[in-house]
């Protein structure tokens, strides 16, 4: 080497050792401190860091769900099979900013139907008695002492909340030290809440109490073949398909799906006959009818206090709706809404792209309007519900004139302000109820 070129290569060593021990010393210092800290908190902001939801427990199940929608967890571009409704132009995401509020981002709802309905008889049992037992509340308690894994549920576990219940201790004594335990009530309210409830229904005369039978005049009652009305508490919300009409599903939530590009199954799949009518969950007004490239025909209804949004699709070809409905109708649980059939898979509307005939029902929660059509959507697994509501399918009856499907039996949901329309055939709607 060189004897002149020694000097210049000692020079780029002594150089670059020196930056080396610059940028050392610079994230020792708090310029450098403040600079980690600003990535640590850019990452929280983008959802890794802060969930929304309890951290002990379930947080393990969280993370495997993902969170957000199909299209935010493939990578792939925001295209909607399943919320089927029209994109906003509000901001970049099509909502304002709502980082800052204070409400669930995410709901991973897994009660088995078993433990519902207990739950449910330990309430409705117990609506008369001097501690009536409050179903939401047994299973918010058993979703926290589970750390929302419902795959621990045992029978004995209720029946041990339960018994206390009805000692005269209070649910907000017991859980007074449970951490997450108003995230579980608040969240699974949110599922349940409109599902559970007095109302007024029509029953058949033969099976009428003889309180609710018309009375002479002596005041004694009078057997009537017709349907009366009683005022009941129960189970006010119903199967999405009509009674005496086969289906079979299975639990495909979160299936995978190619049509248009990669995603995963946000709803439930029930497979059965084209023209079987569909019902309405739980009453409610309609939000958004029409053709969607993956549903096909659509149909969706938010509940009255606005927390869930019922999506039914894969409507019926040439006469997916009864025909009472437009977009701004009020429904009653166990209305007829529609007719089962294939539509979707297409640009091109009226089209039949599904090979299988089935109803997709999906249960959006909403606990901040930002998140109605957004890439932060909570879609719950809901074949566990299914499963449950099938103790209350409506009957329903065709109009030979029309081929029209109506309920049987009426209801009046106090829910509903001012009440809602009843659903009879049209000779039936004239005559005094």
């Amino acid at each position: 080497m060189d004897s002149d070129k020694k000097p210049r290569l000692i020079h780029l060593v002594i150089a670059l050792e020196s930056a080396v021990l610059l940028a050392f010393l610079l994230m020792l210092t708090p310029i450098g401190g403040r600079l980690t800290l600003s990535e640590n908190v850019g990452s929280a902001e983008n959802g890794e860091a802060e969930s929304g939801a309890p951290e002990d427990g379930e947080t393990e199940r969280l993370e495997k769900a993902g969170g957000g929608n199909a299209e935010e967890n493939s990578g792939q571009p925001k295209e909607k099979e399943d919320s089927g409704r029209p994109e906003s132009d509000d901001g970049a995401d099509g909502q304002p900013d709502s980082e800052q509020k204070d409400y669930i981002k995410w709901v991973d709802f897994d009660i088995p139907a078993d433990a519902l309905k207990k739950a449910f008889r330990c309430d409705i049992d117990t609506y008369l008695a001097d501690i009536h037992l409050n179903w939401i509340e047994i299973l918010a308690y058993l979703g926290t002492q589970y750390g929302g894994d419902f795959s621990r549920y045992k029978e004995s576990d209720m029946d041990a909340i339960t018994a206390r219940l009805l000692t005269g201790e209070k649910m907000a004594d017991i859980a007074a030290e449970m951490e997450y335990y108003p995230y579980y009530l608040e969240a699974y309210t949110a599922v349940l809440g409109g599902m559970v409830g007095e109302y007024q229904v029509e029953i058949p005369g033969a099976q009428a109490p003889e309180f609710a039978l018309p009375k002479d005049e002596n005041g004694n009652p009078i057997p009537t073949e017709d349907n009366v009305w009683v005022t009941k508490y129960g189970l006010k919300a119903f199967s999405p398909i009509a009674k005496n009409y086969p289906y079979t599903d299975y639990d495909d939530f979160g299936a995978s799906r190619d049509y248009g590009f990669h995603r995963v199954h946000l709803g439930h799949d029930l497979t059965g006959q084209v023209g079987t009518p569909v019902i309405a969950v739980e009453s409610g007004r309609v939000e958004a009818m029409g053709w969607n490239r993956y549903g096909g025909w659509r149909l969706g209804i938010r509940s009255l206090d606005g927390q869930r949004y019922y999506y039914y699709a894969h409507l019926r070809k040439n006469y997916p709706y009864h025909k009472s409905l437009q977009e701004g109708s009020i429904v009653q649980a166990g209305d007829v809404i529609g007719y089962l059939g294939r539509t979707g898979y297409s640009s091109t509307e009226n089209t039949n792209n599904i090979e299988d005939p089935h109803l997709h029902f999906g249960i959006q929660l909403i606990f901040d309007e930002s998140q109605k059509d957004s890439d932060h959507e909570i879609w719950i697994d809901c074949h566990e519900l299914i499963k449950f509501l099938s103790i209350n399918r409506a009957e329903t009856v065709k109009d030979e004139s029309t081929k029209e499907y109506y309920r049987v039996y009426q209801m009046k949901d106090p829910a509903i302000p001012g009440g809602a329309a009843e659903q009879r055939i049209p000779e039936q709607a004239d005559a005094p109820s």
